[in-house]
């Protein structure tokens, strides 16, 4: 069985309660995150609530990278899934959880999309 994805969800406690009320910070983590790890970014959208935190979501082709937070609690909850091989999830966390200063992050890796593996005949025996 092979997965068409891996989700990672992100539980960042302790976080820079600053830094997560900064909507131009959160884009700029979860934009550079995605770019470094690998990613090809087709769009992007955030929101600065009133009157604390922010949320975003940035479109990527091999899914998306995500994030929520609640400053007053220094909490974000963020959501990186991929799939194919040329992006590093893993990679993308570890710099969204720097770029919050996150003291105590978990990281719980999901895969996604089980598929059997399929043996294609060739075309010969299909033909018979």
């Amino acid at each position: 069985m092979n997965a068409l994805g891996t989700h990672l969800l992100l539980e960042l406690q302790d976080c820079k309660p600053e830094l997560l009320d900064n909507i131009s910070h959160i884009e700029k983590i979860v934009v550079e995150a995605a770019l470094k790890a690998g990613a090809t970014i087709v769009g992007k959208s955030f929101h600065k609530f009133s009157p604390l935190g922010v949320t975003g979501i940035v479109a990527i082709a091999e899914s998306h990278v995500s994030i929520h937070t609640w400053p007053e609690h220094g909490y974000a909850a963020a959501d990186i899934f991929t799939c194919g091989d040329t992006f590093d999830p893993m990679g993308a966390a570890q710099l969204m959880i720097q770029g919050l200063e996150c003291k105590s992050p978990t990281i719980t890796e999901v895969k996604r999309g089980f598929i059997p593996q399929r043996i294609t005949p060739s075309l010969a025996a299909v033909r018979g």
